[in-house]
C-alpha cells in the first residue's frame, strides 16, 4: 500500500495516509516533490519535460516536469528526487547533483471526485544524459527551451499539469532558466 506523508502548512509531520484516500474529493496536505532537469543546450537552458503516461490517475497524458513523487516516510527530499527519477526515467544521478529550490503549497480539482493539495518541494539538477521511460509512468519525455516552454504553456495551457505551470512562472525558477543571468546550481 502506498502511503503518503501528510504535514500542516509548516511541513510538519501528521502522520500517514493512504495515497487515492489523500487525493479523494479535495485533498489531504501531503509531501510531494517535482524534479526539473536541465542543461545548456542550442536553444539556451533546455528542460526535459515528460508526458505522463496514461496510467496516471490524475493528469494523465499532460505534460509536466521531469518527475514528481511522494516522499516516502523517513525519506529526505532529495533522496526522493534520486530514487523517482531512476524508476520513471532510467536516469541515474548523485544526490549532490540535485538541491532544493523552494517549497510550495498547492490544492487543484482533477475531477469531481479526486484533486491534489501538496506541499511541493521543487528541486532542480543539471543533467546532459538520456532517459529510459518508463511506459507505466511516462508515455514521453523531450527536451525543451525555457523560452519555447513558456510558450507552450501560455498558448496551451491545457496540455500541462497544473503544478507545473505554478513551478514556471515562479520568480526563483525563472532567475534560474532565464538567459544571462549568470545563475546556476
Amino acid at each position: 500500500m502506498d502511503e503518503v506523508i501528510l504535514v500542516n502548512a509548516k511541513d510538519e509531520e501528521l502522520g500517514l495516509m493512504e495515497k487515492l484516500e489523500a487525493h479523494q474529493n479535495s485533498g489531504q496536505l501531503h509531501r510531494a516533490i517535482s524534479v526539473l532537469l536541465y542543461r545548456d543546450g542550442q536553444r539556451g537552458k533546455e528542460v526535459l519535460l515528460q508526458k505522463r503516461s496514461r496510467h496516471k490517475l490524475l493528469w494523465p497524458l499532460f505534460w509536466s516536469n521531469t518527475c514528481c513523487t511522494h516522499p516516502r516516510d523517513g525519506e529526505g527530499y532529495v533522496s526522493c528526487g534520486v530514487r523517482r527519477l531512476k524508476e520513471e526515467l532510467g536516469i541515474t544521478i548523485s544526490h549532490d547533483a540535485l538541491k532544493t529550490l523552494y517549497r510550495f503549497e498547492y490544492r487543484v480539482r482533477y475531477s469531481d471526485g479526486l484533486g491534489e493539495h501538496e506541499l511541493d518541494s521543487v528541486i532542480v539538477g543539471e543533467y546532459s544524459g538520456s532517459a529510459r521511460p518508463n511506459p507505466e509512468e511516462v508515455a514521453e519525455v523531450g527536451w525543451i527551451g525555457w523560452r519555447e516552454l513558456v510558450r507552450g504553456i501560455v498558448q496551451h495551457p491545457e496540455s500541462y499539469a497544473p503544478w507545473f505551470w505554478m513551478i514556471v512562472e515562479r520568480e526563483e525558477v525563472k532567475q534560474l532558466f532565464e538567459e544571462g543571468n549568470g545563475r546556476s546550481l
